[in-house]
């Protein structure tokens, strides 16, 4: 069975930030499935579920830079977009490093967010 729409994981601990990002990737045509922090998201076994991953790097337990590297161990190749609203060099740096389509800094354009999508999943 083919899948119709593109599903975007969203993986942040502030619950403001996830309902605009689902509204917004809703209102886009995209399907979601959001997650309030990497736990939860490796424990529901989303990383095959889903087509991309939109991830916060400072969240309340597991960083979003650890999550990446986990997956990255576990020989996963799903595209990753990081967002933050902490932008330093050091994040920075260590966010490409750890492998990722785009690093969006909060608040983002929806215009940047959809074109990091687009080369995430083409």
């Amino acid at each position: 069975m083919l899948k119709s729409r593109t599903i975007v994981a969203v993986v942040d601990d502030d619950p403001s930030m996830l309902n605009a990002a689902e509204s917004l990737l809703h209102a886009q045509g995209f399907a979601t499935m959001v997650f309030v922090s990497a736990e939860e998201f490796l424990d529901r076994g989303a990383v095959t579920q889903v087509d991309c991953l939109l991830l916060d790097i400072h969240l309340g337990g597991m960083s979003g830079i650890e999550l990446r590297r986990r997956l990255k161990g576990s020989g996963s190749t799903l595209p990753i977009i990081f967002m933050t609203a902490l932008d330093d060099e050091a994040t920075r740096e260590q966010a490409l490093k750890a492998g990722c389509v785009a690093f969006l800094r909060k608040p983002f354009e929806a215009r940047q967010l959809i074109k990091a999508i687009k080369m995430a999943v083409p």
